[in-house]
């Protein structure tokens, strides 16, 4: 059975870090692109990164370019997000989700993704 546990999250301070893990059972990632998204209270679940599991090619929103790196460990069937320089609106529970892909690169579009984990919550706030 398909399943993706995240860990990792908790509170952390303007311009902290934070690295969150998502393990990845049922399935090998050579075959899968796995995402991060993310729901703020009030707000709408927002893609905010993927990697293909068997290049390696990667995808960043906007908002977390050149903060965030995803990363994967094929050997571990685990994905990670490390998080640098985080600000009060990266608070949000994370889920990390995959599908079967086809092409060499992912997409950060929610409908493309069919298995979610049950999410980590992330607060960033002094």
């Amino acid at each position: 059975q398909l399943q993706l546990v995240e860990s990792g999250g908790g509170l952390v301070q303007p311009g902290g870090s934070l690295r969150l893990s998502c393990a990845a059972s049922g399935f090998t990632l050579d075959y899968y692109a796995i995402g991060w998204f993310r729901q703020a209270p009030g707000k709408e679940r927002e893609g905010v990164s993927c990697i293909r599991g068997s290049s390696g090619i990667t995808n960043y929103a906007d908002s977390v370019k050149g903060r965030f790196t995803i990363s994967r460990d094929n050997a571990k069937n685990t994905v990670y997000l490390q998080m640098n320089s985080l600000k009060p609106e990266d608070t949000a529970v994370y889920y990390c989700a995959t599908y079967e892909a086809v092409q060499a690169m992912c997409v950060i579009a929610l409908y493309e993704y069919d298995y979610w984990g049950q999410g980590t919550q992330v607060t960033v706030s002094s």
